[in-house]
């Protein structure tokens, strides 16, 4: 396995390997993908075993021209107001971290898709991933480089810790912006509705097409499902992690061979007030300002150092429920363990 800065002679490198059925990890704004060719089924059934996957837990299509949407997706199933509304979200959130629920083209593989005859697709905001995209066959399926259901990468290192030599390539670029997954529109139905939230916000689809429903609610473990990240447990890190309120962490006591993670430095220090400085323990926080932009950004990083430390235990402040704090709070709490 190759870890390599990127450069022009890596991303080519990189898109041979994607071309000939490998697997190459790549940062993108949201996270590092797995990246294999989208139309290659024996590719994408690598995925699914390097990463110990269930077969009923669907890729997500990234591609990095709005001309290569109908090579992946069937547009014409789709009514002429859905049409109206996919086109109003791909020009004002395309490029970014929003992946949408469409109609699956035929040449799509239904491993890809578990099965479903609809598929995700996304558009990343990254450069590096636009040209590796490019310069392969024009779509690549990448869910999140790491074990399944363990802490999303959010740098190269973290790659490499979780597959190690299962795979071809790591294009190393450092630390990604968002740190969060996409965003999981589904328009394929009736309702329109959010099945992964993410780095898109809610309140920014809405602001365009109107209302949307929240979908995101916890499916069978043993059934195809239309999006990623919907599973009970999720992003979890090797510790037992505990969620609390801004309340419930204030009132909250230290116990041995835990670690702390707040939200933001002012429920920190109220916090700090009421306990013993002599205790052991370990504290984090993810924005000092309660920014949620940057709290979304240091999340994974933040979890992966973490467990580093071996704690048994770590008790996380849930983020105010808006914009990319529901999305945080929908990480922590799909990676709880009581």
């Amino acid at each position: 396995m190759k870890i390599l800065p990127v450069t022009p002679e890596s991303l080519k490198e990189g898109a041979e390997i994607l071309k000939n059925g490998g697997l190459v990890a790549f940062p993108t704004e949201t996270v590092y993908g797995l990246g294999a060719d989208a139309f290659n089924a024996q590719a994408l059934a690598k995925v699914f075993e390097v990463k110990g996957r269930p077969h009923f837990d669907p890729l997500i299509i990234h591609i990095a021209t709005i001309k290569s949407l109908e090579k992946v997706a069937s547009l014409t199933l789709l009514n002429e107001k859905t049409r109206n509304k996919l086109f109003v979200l791909a020009e004002n959130l395309w490029p970014g971290p929003l992946s949408i629920i469409l109609p699956k083209n035929e040449k799509i593989p239904g491993i890809a898709t578990a099965g479903l005859q609809t598929a995700a697709i996304r558009f990343p905001a990254h450069e590096t991933a636009q040209k590796l995209i490019s310069f392969s066959t024009g779509a690549v399926a990448a869910p999140s480089a790491n074990p399944f259901g363990s802490l999303s990468p959010t740098r190269a290192e973290h790659v490499c810790d979780g597959l190690g030599n299962k795979i071809d390539m790591i294009l190393d670029e450092g630390p990604t912006r968002i740190g969060l997954e996409s965003t999981v529109l589904d328009i394929t139905g009736d309702v329109l509705k959010i099945l992964r939230p993410g780095g898109t916000p809610k309140e920014a689809i809405e602001r365009l097409i109107g209302p949307v429903a929240d979908g995101s609610s916890i499916v069978d473990d043993s059934t195809a499902h239309a999006s990623p990240g919907q599973l009970k447990s999720h992003y979890a890190p090797r510790a037992s992690l505990n969620t609390l309120s801004r309340e419930e962490i204030i009132n909250k006591v230290i116990e041995p061979n835990t670690a702390f993670l707040f939200f933001d430095g002012a429920t920190r220090d109220v916090w700090l007030k009421t306990q013993k400085p002599q205790e052991l323990f370990v504290l984090r926080f993810l924005s000092e300002t309660g920014d949620s932009m940057e709290a979304a950004s240091r999340l994974f990083e933040t979890l992966h150092e973490l467990d580093k430390h071996q704690v048994s235990r770590i008790y996380a402040q849930l983020a105010p429920n808006e914009g990319l704090g529901t999305a945080i709070n929908d990480r922590l709490k799909r990676g709880e363990k009581k």
